[in-house]
């Protein structure tokens, strides 16, 4: 098969997932009282099966979606920032854009930093990936609002407490998950290129 079409079909493979998780309830694991998204999974997957490029297209693709989201139905403290004036969609788009994109590069450079040691890079840059998403995201948000003049300390309060919980268990199940499928999609795809 030609090397390009195969790249483009298994991108597509992964968009595709991404797509399905933001459609339905598949992105999401609310265990009460905190949320879990598995947005990161195939960016992660993705970024340490495919490599960088494409794994900045699916950080890509996952922001829009994120930004899609904060223009449909916004959390609370979105809204919020949605509300103050006169930047406060262009810094949304940022928030919702930015820290994706850093979801593959760390992962990327993370696993490259470690390489000799295959099952650990992946789970370190697994982790740190996913915590890169995080602590980007949330960093802009209490930027963003110290920018516009809103108070943000319901945020700090979160970001210590129920959010903070939350990202260390986002951290810890894409450390579990994201190795084994990569692993699994190496040892696939040196099957069917040796075919």
């Amino acid at each position: 098969m030609n090397k390009s079409i195969l790249r483009v079909t298994r991108l597509s493979v992964f968009i595709a997932i991404m797509l399905l998780m933001y459609f339905t309830p598949l992105g999401l694991i609310r265990i009460p009282p905190i949320n879990l998204t598995l947005y990161c999974i195939p960016v992660l997957t993705g970024v340490l099966f495919l490599g960088l490029q494409d794994g900045l297209i699916l950080g890509l693709c996952f922001g829009l979606l994120s930004t899609l989201g904060a223009f449909t139905s916004p959390s609370a403290s979105v809204a919020l920032l949605m509300s103050a004036k006169p930047y406060s969609p262009f810094l949304v788009i940022i928030m919702s854009i930015v820290p994706r994109l850093l979801i593959p590069t760390v992962a990327y450079f993370v696993q490259k930093a470690l390489a000799r040691k295959d099952k650990i890079s992946l789970v370190v840059s697994a982790a740190a990936g996913s915590l890169t998403n995080t602590v980007f995201y949330l960093g802009s948000m209490v930027c963003f609002f110290l920018l516009c003049g809103l108070d943000n300390s319901a945020i700090l309060a979160g970001i210590f407490g129920i959010t903070g919980l939350g990202a260390c268990c986002e951290a810890i199940l894409n450390a579990v998950v994201v190795p084994p499928i990569v692993l699994a999609l190496r040892h696939a795809g040196k099957k069917f290129v040796g075919r």
